[in-house]
């Protein structure tokens, strides 16, 4: 019996297309350079509007708290900062951060050389006095700058940026204050929520995660880490290569190969995943108690193109998943004067489910986006969102042999705020092949084979919202709520042979 061997190359594009809002990086490209968000604006109903945007980076550092005095409604910048905490017993330690010298408005006599310094920063720039949320002109920043702060008091509710010993951000409020110590005010903390510190205020908006500001670490060998950022600024051998904003991961990873296969038949994927990642934040608090909306959640950009290859060994029970990066940033949004937390953690892998019988090789092209998250609207409670986007473009496939096989190149994401997981997905594009002979013979000596194969692209999608969205001061749910699987398969190519 003559074993099935049939190679077709795969010319077309094949698209799946779902409703999907806000992914495209090229949308929020400037977004992602270092700019003062606006002053609250008041709107309708007597509420703020805060701007939502990346923190600014470099020196000086930005005001690094946010403060809610006791009896008070509006958060405020402080002139104070975390000089420790203590994540175990909640006590910390707030210490006057240092301060840039105020502004100053050029003397009419000043010759131009002693003007220097002011102008090293252009209007349209950041001015080095100015804290996030602040605008550029004079007058402004002075009346906005973070005054002498009051000692730090029972009730006090403060954001703040990571510090030392809370790598993620703090958000907490002020149960005791101890007393004074040789590095600033020792008081002892409670967790509290967003709600607490943002109380009726609005905010909405995008931001796009700095590549530069990412962690990866290699789970095997043979990965390679590229990105590319605003400025001109490259890193790692695709940077040059890439759109601004973009991360890439290369792999090269050798899979388990089907016992008594042929050393030729040695299985292995390459390819590389490229990601732009964005974090979208809303919160309305007009609803008194409480958000009366609120979402959490991650869009971006996503391409890849990688080739499964070689006699795969049998999967027993689940499919083979091999991790092989983990990534993970914790990028610092401004919310008006607020700095939020948000902690993204990514895990990239390769699976493989195949028979054992099925030798193969074949690439894919896949581009699209995708958009998971958490939506929070009173009455309704928590409700999942997960939407994609995806192209695939098979440019080589063959099959030998009868059997299936099943290749991805995914990741796995999480989400959340100050260090508590809000939102987890799982994102796994995957091509799928399978092919089937058949053999006859007769009493004349005469013989036949017949096989049919198919090739076939496809995504899933799954998650669930965690019980820590509740960070929002929104009600807790006592279960985790899934995303629901979002499955999608199309025919790429098939056909049938005989002889």
């Amino acid at each position: 019996m003559r074993m099935l061997a049939r190679r077709f190359l795969l010319p077309g594009i094949t698209t799946l297309a779902l409703t999907v809002t806000g992914c495209s990086s090229a949308t929020h490209t400037g977004a992602a350079a270092p700019a003062d968000p606006a002053n609250p604006t008041p709107v309708a109903d007597g509420t703020q509007q805060l701007e939502v945007a990346a923190a600014p980076q470099g020196a000086p550092a930005p005001v690094e708290i946010a403060r809610v005095g006791a009896g008070k409604g509006t958060p405020e910048k402080s002139a104070l900062k975390v000089a420790s905490f203590d994540q175990k017993t909640g006590r910390a330690v707030i210490a006057t951060a240092p301060q840039s010298p105020a502004p100053q408005s050029p003397a009419p006599q000043s010759p131009a050389p002693q003007s220097s310094a002011p102008t090293k920063n252009p209007p349209s720039s950041k001015a080095p006095q100015n804290a996030p949320g602040s605008s550029a002109s004079p007058s402004q920043s002075q009346s906005q700058a973070p005054a002498a702060d009051k000692p730090v008091a029972v009730g006090d509710v403060i954001a703040s940026a990571p510090a030392p010993g809370a790598p993620n951000g703090l958000l907490a409020k002020v149960t005791e204050v101890v007393g004074k110590t040789d590095r600033g005010t020792e008081v002892k903390t409670a967790p509290t929520t967003l709600a607490s510190v943002l109380n009726d205020d609005k905010a909405d908006g995008k931001v796009p995660v700095d590549p530069s500001a990412i962690t990866v670490e290699p789970l095997m060998k043979g990965v390679d880490f590229s990105w590319a950022k605003t400025g001109g600024m490259k890193f790692g051998p695709e940077g040059a290569k890439l759109p601004l904003g973009n991360l890439r991961l290369d792999v090269n990873a050798p899979i388990e190969t089907a016992p008594g296969a042929p050393v030729s038949a040695g299985a292995s994927v390459n390819g590389f995943v490229q990601l732009a990642p964005t974090v979208e934040f809303a919160y309305d608090g007009s609803g008194g108690v409480g958000p009366r909306t609120a979402f959490l959640g991650m869009s971006g950009d996503w391409s890849s193109q990688w080739s499964l290859k070689g006699h795969a060994a049998a999967s027993t029970g689940s499919p083979k998943r091999i991790p092989f990066a983990k990534l993970h940033a914790a990028p610092v949004i401004q919310v008006g004067p607020v700095p939020v937390v948000v902690n993204l953690d990514l895990t990239c892998y390769v699976q493989v489910e195949a028979d054992g019988r099925v030798t193969l090789e074949v690439s894919q092209d896949v581009k699209g986006d995708f958009r998971v998250g958490g939506s929070y609207a009173t009455g309704k409670g928590w409700s999942p969102v997960s939407t994609s986007n995806v192209k695939s473009t098979p440019v080589k496939a063959e099959v030998t042999a009868s059997g299936k096989v099943k290749g991805a190149l995914g990741a796995e994401a999480s989400i959340g705020l100050y260090g508590a997981v809000g939102v987890s997905a799982d994102f796994a594009p995957y091509l799928r092949g399978e092919a089937e002979a058949k053999a006859s013979a007769s009493t004349d000596g005469k013989t036949s084979v017949s096989g049919a194969w198919a090739l076939y692209g496809g995504f899933d999608l799954s998650g669930n919202l965690q019980l820590q969205l509740s960070l929002f001061g929104t009600p807790l749910f006592e279960r985790k709520i899934p995303l629901g699987s979002l499955n999608r398969e199309w025919p790429l190519v098939s056909g049938r042979t005989a002889s």
